[in-house]
């Protein structure tokens, strides 16, 4: 699941960062609430945890013009605003959660998977795919009762096929998911963990390929 931060304190951004890449998130974090319209261009962020006060604007009115542009990404408030007006006004422009500093990262990170799961229009801890699920909160695949646990990078490859059943990732689109802008990847980088999470799920299906295309998760 690839996000976008737009905080402009240093220390707190830095901290969301890591711990959103610790639990296998892949983040850009930008401190210009303009910039965050020129990233949403590009169109591969699934959630966007916003700041109310940008030094280059307020994240309300961006917010505003995001669901005006008829964008639909899940938005988490995060910020030191914790009046019932502010709180409202953030819900009633769009938001989908709203978050006080200061907070724990647990619970950022079990809002996320609560937003993950509305997303996939699922009330259920697990993401269901059929013979098996995958745990968001352990990063761990679920099957015939047993656990068995991922790495971060095969976590975030596969929770990004889970949530999209049936759509074709290319290995560009994976490599984002998986790595971001930043981080680079070996040209064989997707083929080892795909096959690395084969193995894991004891089917060589549960993951189909599309030939010089892209890879998928058949629906349920």
């Amino acid at each position: 699941m690839t996000l976008l931060l737009v905080e402009d304190d240093a220390m707190i951004g830095s901290a969301i960062v890591t711990a959103l890449q610790d639990a296998a998130y892949t983040v850009d974090w930008q401190r210009d609430a303009h910039r965050m319209l020129t990233l949403l261009q590009a169109g591969v962020y699934e959630a966007i945890l916003l700041d109310l006060t940008l030094p280059d604007g307020d994240g309300l009115d961006m917010l505003r013009q995001l669901r005006h542009q008829g964008h639909d990404l899940p938005v988490i408030m995060v910020t030191a605003r914790d009046d019932i007006a502010a709180r409202v006004a953030g819900l009633d422009a769009g938001a989908d959660d709203y978050l006080v500093k200061p907070f724990a990262l647990q619970e950022l990170l079990a809002r996320l998977r609560a937003v993950q799961r509305r997303r996939a229009g699922s009330a259920q801890a697990l993401l269901d795919a059929g013979t098996w699920q995958l745990d968001p909160a352990s990063q761990e695949i679920v099957t015939q009762g047993q656990r068995i646990a991922l790495t971060g990078h095969e976590f975030a490859l596969l929770r990004t096929l889970v949530l999209h059943p049936g759509h074709l990732h290319t290995r560009g689109a994976l490599e984002q998911a998986v790595y971001g802008w930043d981080e680079g990847a070996d040209s064989n980088t997707i083929d080892v963990l795909i096959h690395g999470l084969r193995k894991k799920l004891g089917s060589s299906t549960a993951i189909r390929n599309v030939r010089g295309v892209g890879w998928f998760i058949p629906r349920c």
